[in-house]
């Protein structure tokens, strides 16, 4: 019986002793309406039947009098003739009572009928009128529709609420029951998801529902939190690896050069050595640092408009000496002046990330294009390169931190190129597409709802 305590019962409880009370407040409005209604109704009918036996002659009106009464079967009405004296002359009224206000409007009046006197007297709405000969004339009727309405409303009334409210608790019960269940199944499934099963969702149905779609929002923030933390589970080995490497061969070098050298020049390449090394550990904590900054979207108040042209082609002067080194043709397209609203620096750190890629990839002799377009409703900027490309199956697996295919093992890198510019375009809102070789080709596509325009 836990669920009596839930709020869902007192809530449907409180509910449902609102609406009793609603019932009951408008069964009174009702009642008393209808009760005016009746009354207005009856005084009128009195008050046209006075006036109609007012103007008949005595006899005719004694004998119009004993005819009424003769055709009232529920016994209702009343009426009487009396004399200056107070003496009956006909009708069923007994006497006339005391304080009865003659030519007044009708009112209700104690009245006692001339063949129920043992049963007293009975409020009845009259009117009571002076004839010209000085005789009284009395005529009632007794409201008792009212009552009558009552007692059958009443009776509907509780025939109707009480199950209704019963209903309504049972509804209650239903419902406090239901949430319970849907809360120890959340429950039970969140336990798993703190005791590590990273696998479990919280259950939801495929309809608009507020606490289905919580569910849907629910699971795919844990669909985030699991793919995030798989993606973490294997960084720190990498990190490990890749710092210890460097930092192996930094210091081999220095006991080497301790140990074997005897000169000063000899000793002085032993520390450069070892200093490349260290250096080379530290790019790998600052690019760690950078991807941090950037994932926690800290750069996000620096947006501004970027002009995309201006900025490839600065990109295009940084890196011409480099392809000039390689003997890479390096060449840019802007066939129009584009913009999007951005952070400039970080666009100019990830195009720079892809055109660095691109020429350490391509073979001498080889070509890399940098391209500005527009596309329906984006902007796209393009690097392509006759390189070896990236296969489809590692589409996935190159946007990994520190992922390095076996082909390019020998090639100076750390494996965070493409995730720092993956983090940029995913603070930006944009898309990162990689197309499959051979042959490099990786569009970042820039929305108009995003700021993309001429």
């Amino acid at each position: 019986m836990q669920f009596i305590r839930s709020k869902t019962f007192h809530w449907t409880s409180v509910l449902a002793g609102l609406f009793a009370i609603f019932v009951i407040i408008l069964f009174g409005f009702i009642y008393f309406r209808i009760d005016d209604y009746l009354i207005a109704r009856s005084d009128r009918m009195i008050t046209t039947q006075a006036g109609f036996f007012a103007g008949l002659p005595r006899a005719r009106m004694i004998s119009a009098l004993d005819d009424h009464l003769e055709q009232d079967s529920r016994g209702v009405q009343f009426s009487g003739v009396f004399d200056a004296g107070r003496n009956r002359l006909a009708g069923n009224v007994a006497a006339l009572p005391d304080g009865l206000d003659i030519g007044a409007p009708a009112r209700s009046v104690p009245l006692v009928r001339l063949d129920s006197k043992e049963a007293g007297a009975t409020s009845v709405r009259t009117v009571a009128r002076r004839l010209d000969n000085g005789d009284i004339l009395v005529i009632g009727r007794n409201v008792d529709e009212t009552a009558e309405v009552f007692r059958v409303v009443g009776a509907a009334l509780a025939l109707g609420l009480l199950p209704a409210f019963c209903l309504w608790l049972l509804a209650g019960a239903w419902l406090s029951a239901r949430s319970r269940r849907r809360v120890e199944e959340v429950n039970l499934r969140v336990q798993r998801i703190i005791a590590g099963d990273l696998r479990e969702r919280l259950p939801h149905r495929n309809v608009d529902e507020p606490f289905s779609r919580l569910a849907a929002i629910v699971n795919g923030m844990l669909d985030e939190l699991e793919t995030t933390i798989n993606a973490l589970a294997g960084v720190g080995n990498d990190i490990a690896h890749d710092l210890r490497t460097p930092l192996t061969r930094a210091r081999l070098t220095l006991e080497r050069g301790r140990t074997n050298a005897t000169t000063l020049e000899q000793l002085q390449q032993a520390a450069d050595k070892a200093i490349a090394g260290i250096d080379q550990s530290l790019s790998i904590v600052t690019a760690l640092l950078r991807l941090a900054e950037i994932e926690n979207s800290r750069r996000s108040s620096a947006f501004g408009d970027v002009a995309l042209g201006e900025m490839l082609r600065e990109v295009c002067d940084m890196y011409e000496p480099i392809a000039e080194d390689k003997q890479v043709a390096l060449s840019v397209n802007i066939p129009a002046a584009l913009s999007v609203r951005g952070d400039r620096d970080l666009l100019l750190e990830a195009v720079a990330n892809l055109v660095d890629n691109a020429i350490k990839f391509t073979p001498r002799n080889g070509s890399v294009e940098l391209e500005l377009m527009r596309g329906e409703g984006e902007t796209i900027l393009r690097v392509r390169d006759t390189g070896p490309g990236i296969s489809a199956e590692e589409h996935e697996a190159v946007l990994r931190r520190f992922y390095r295919s076996d082909k390019i093992r020998n090639t100076p890198g750390v494996g965070l190129g493409l995730n720092l510019v993956s983090a940029i375009v995913k603070l930006h809102g944009f898309r990162l597409i990689i197309h499959p070789g051979p042959g490099g080709r990786v569009e970042i596509v820039c929305p108009d709802e995003q700021g993309g325009r001429t």
